[in-house]
């Protein structure tokens, strides 16, 4: 890798400022507000929740990315999803571009909006005008700044979640830096889930958006917690070209290097998401190996790692390989189930469950050690190809359900 990770957030790239503040949305009077500002118009990228019903700044993003080149701020609270709430969510969103342009004196149509938290309820307004003001006044492209910011945007995260990369690219440094929230209602199929990335990598608004969406695929699309994919789940990719790098505009080395950087960024950023899924004990990694083609591989990967049946027996450290066969076999695409081979690893060690689909002679106890490390690793060879892909998730617990029982409480 030519790549370089680093400490860093959103306010890694050079342009990019931060800042966060408790509006008084949640009711445990955490931080729930977040905003990203570069001085410099920036040229943006997205990917989007699939769901039919999409919340209103999923829209309102949707249209300005498709219709604008440049964007200079993001507005993003948590607490409330500002999802099925009609024509008062997009009016929330108008008010809170027009209140963030007039505070930071940017256009209107350079404000994103991102929200996360309960369904059906309206925003608070007056409260989410004066985090706008609050913020503005407190915006730094320090690493705190990006730290605080990405803990504003949780919601039943244990974790703030961060990456940050730097890379060569036509003899000038570059850098990328993101933060993301989920932690349940994590099934995201574009791509409540939502990453936001900047970078300060000079490249065409068309490859920003191409290197976007095919990092998504293998990263974002490759994890699950819960199976539910949310109306609100949002990849917002900003470039301020602060680094002056000779502009991207072909698929060259230097595409290639930005899209493995951004690559790296994305995935750790959605792995971690899947590790702190909600009242999870583990990261659960799936990979299939020997496929006929990748989309045969990522299609059993995911569906094995979103099988509640086998996240259970995850969790009870109970080596149940039928249940990772079952999961597969039911997936929608075909393979030879005789020729399969399952392990399971971890730093605990490796062990055999399967050959050509039949049990083999394993230590129970051993594969209950292996499967009580923080990230288990199942790995299913069919032996019918050279492709494979990688699916994230982690184990269904007790607490899972006790968090999502009285979630609005």
């Amino acid at each position: 890798m030519n790549y370089q990770i680093i400490d860093g957030g959103v306010t890694t790239p050079k342009g990019f400022q931060a800042a966060s503040t408790a509006a008084g949305i949640k009711k445990n009077g955490n931080l729930d507000m977040a905003l990203i500002y570069s001085p410099q118009p920036c040229r943006t990228a997205g990917t989007f929740t699939t769901n039919i019903v999409k919340a209103a700044p999923v829209k309102w993003d949707q249209k300005l990315i498709s219709s604008q080149t440049c964007a200079q701020a993001l507005v993003c609270n948590s607490g409330i999803a500002n999802a099925c709430t009609g024509t008062e969510g997009m009016n929330a969103c108008l008010e809170t571009s027009r209140e963030t342009a007039q505070t930071l004196k940017i256009p209107e149509d350079s404000v994103l909006v991102a929200s996360t938290g309960v369904i059906g309820q309206p925003l608070p307004m007056e409260q989410i005008k004066q985090g706008i003001r609050h913020m503005a006044e407190n915006l730094s492209n320090d690493r705190s700044a990006a730290s605080s910011a990405a803990q504003a945007i949780m919601t039943t995260d244990t974790i703030k979640k961060e990456a940050a990369v730097s890379v060569i690219l036509g003899g000038k440094t570059v850098h990328i830096g993101g933060m993301c929230k989920g932690s349940g209602m994590i099934h995201p199929n574009m791509c409540t889930m939502l990453s936001f990335v900047t970078t300060d990598a000079c490249i065409s608004k068309e490859l920003l958006q191409k290197a976007l969406s095919h990092t998504v695929a293998d990263t974002y699309n490759m994890i699950s917690v819960d199976g539910d994919t949310s109306t609100n789940d949002t990849v917002l990719l900003l470039a301020s070209g602060l680094a002056e790098n000779p502009e991207i505009t072909e698929e060259n080395q230097d595409y290639l290097e930005f899209l493995a950087a951004l690559h790296y960024v994305n995935e750790t950023l959605a792995k971690s998401i899947a590790g702190d899924g909600e009242g999870c004990t583990a990261l659960f990694q799936v990979k299939v190996t020997g496929a006929a083609h990748k989309q045969q591989a990522a299609i059993l990967a995911k569906s094995v790692v979103s099988s509640s049946l086998t996240k259970a027996a995850l969790y009870g450290h109970d080596a149940n390989w039928g249940r990772i066969l079952c999961a597969m076999g039911y997936a929608g695409t075909d393979f030879i189930p005789e020729k399969v081979d399952l392990f399971i690893e971890s730093d605990a060690g490796r062990l055999q469950l399967v050959k050509d689909g039949m049990a083999v002679s394993y230590s129970e106890e051993t594969a209950s050690l292996i499967l009580s490390e923080k990230t288990v690793t199942a790995i299913a060879d069919l032996k019918l190809g050279s492709a494979q892909a990688t699916a994230w998730g982690c184990d269904l617990t007790h607490k899972y359900v006790d968090i999502n029982a009285d979630y609005r409480s």
